[in-house]
């Protein structure tokens, strides 16, 4: 009777969401990768086959997920998570390397990529961290240990390298920040990116100028101005430091193909038939769509196989060539009310490790959609990051369900949290 209860108390507004982008991103794959010598949709050996095989599975695990008890994921979160971390750790001895990434396991005919179950994985091990009644996040040594659950994927994923996955965990800081981490460690982080931007685009003597006026400014408007002259000192020398760093790091640190990606978005170099080449073709066959679209099946960009990796990282560019600006619109407004419709479900919940892994799961939607349009749109590098539950794969349609479903679970569940 319980768990038929918690059956019947299935937020079904989010599954319909939910359906309609795995239906639509079907539709778009398959017109992707569709060509003249194989039109069956159940051609296996084709993505848009294997895209239903995946979506096949994918109802198993909806069930497994909800027919699992909601309080196993709270009870065995830390086991969850460790086993995650075991999985990245694994990649460099039994990982697969796929273009210069060591991202992957083999297995059979088909690949899995550890990183996008991780996801579910850290929202459960926050959660679980953040609902003890004893953590406090004004106290700084919790304040570490919460970053350190953040952070341990993190480590494990930057070297694979996987610049693009560990961008999504950075921000289970919007989690920790929600549940009490002080303001300043975003406002920090924010800052640090303007400022490292800006280094790239002029002198340093220039970047040093402009961070001395703003510690002055702040310095005189403070109240306590005698005792802020030495926290500004102190800050004033950081920002120096820095912003010196950065030619260093940006020369040294990054790859080759990194530098190049940044100086074609900052406007430094012009590559359109090289590095830039994936950008500019996205813009011109999201462009050539206009407001309705050249109808489905009909993109030239898209049959012509212009724009790389459509299927996968640039499917939103499907959309836009076939759909116009209203298809495009209609995906956003999809996304947007999934968003939102979590917000409103984990505000409303009656535990708070429910609560905090409804708000993991909508920083990693919210993260993964924004930096993915961002991305074929042109106003933010390429770093392979998928649209949820529209990109081919089956790591990456698999852990969006699992992340979601498992927070559905939850509150399906709260019936019984009185």
């Amino acid at each position: 009777m319980k768990n038929q209860s918690v059956q019947k108390n299935i937020d079904w507004i989010t599954i319909i969401i939910y359906s309609a982008l795995v239906i639509l991103g079907w539709m778009n794959i398959y017109s992707a990768d569709i060509n003249p010598t194989s039109d069956y949709i159940f051609d296996f050996n084709e993505n848009y086959g294997k895209q239903l095989i995946f979506i096949a599975f994918t109802i198993v695990l909806i069930i497994v997920i909800l027919t699992i008890d909601a309080k196993f994921y709270e009870r065995f979160s830390s086991v969850i998570f460790g086993s995650s971390l075991v999985l990245l750790a694994g990649l460099f001895i039994f990982g697969k390397t796929i273009a210069g990434q060591r991202c992957w396991y083999a297995i059979g005919g088909f690949t899995l990529q550890p990183s996008e179950f991780a996801k579910a994985a850290t929202a459960l091990a926050l959660a679980k961290y953040l609902s003890d009644p004893q953590v406090n996040l004004k106290n700084f040594n919790h304040q570490l240990l919460g970053l350190l659950i953040m952070g341990l994927p993190i480590l494990l994923i930057l070297p694979q390298p996987d610049p693009g996955s560990a961008l999504i965990f950075v921000m289970f800081i919007l989690v920790l920040n929600r549940e009490g981490l002080p303001s300043w460690y975003l406002w920090t982080g924010a800052f640090a990116i303007i400022l490292f931007i800006m280094a790239l685009l002029i002198k340093p003597q220039y970047v040093i100028l402009i961070s001395f006026c703003g510690v002055v400014i702040h310095y005189l408007k403070s109240r306590k101005i005698h005792r802020n002259i030495i926290a500004s000192t102190i800050v004033f020398a950081l920002m120096v430091g820095f912003s010196l760093s950065v030619d260093y790091v940006f020369e040294n640190v990054f790859k080759q193909h990194h530098r190049d990606r940044f100086n074609i978005l900052l406007g430094k170099e012009v590559d359109m038939a090289g590095v830039g080449y994936n950008t500019n073709q996205s813009e011109i066959a999201i462009g050539s769509g206009g407001w309705l679209g050249k109808g489905y099946l009909e993109g030239t960009q898209t049959k012509g196989n212009f724009v790389p990796e459509q299927h996968t990282d640039y499917i939103f560019t499907t959309v836009g060539e076939e759909w116009g600006f209203a298809g495009s619109t209609v995906i956003v407004l999809l996304f947007v009310s999934l968003m939102l419709r979590i917000l409103y479900l984990a505000e409303n919940q009656k535990t708070k490790f429910s609560r905090v892994y409804g708000y993991g799961v909508a920083s990693v939607l919210f993260t993964h959609f924004f930096v993915n349009v961002s991305m074929v749109i042109g106003i933010f590098p390429t770093i392979g990051v998928p649209l949820p539950f529209l990109s081919y794969g089956g790591s990456s349609l698999w852990g969006f369900t699992i992340l979601l479903f498992i927070f559905l679970k939850l509150d399906a569940n709260k019936v019984n949290e009185w």
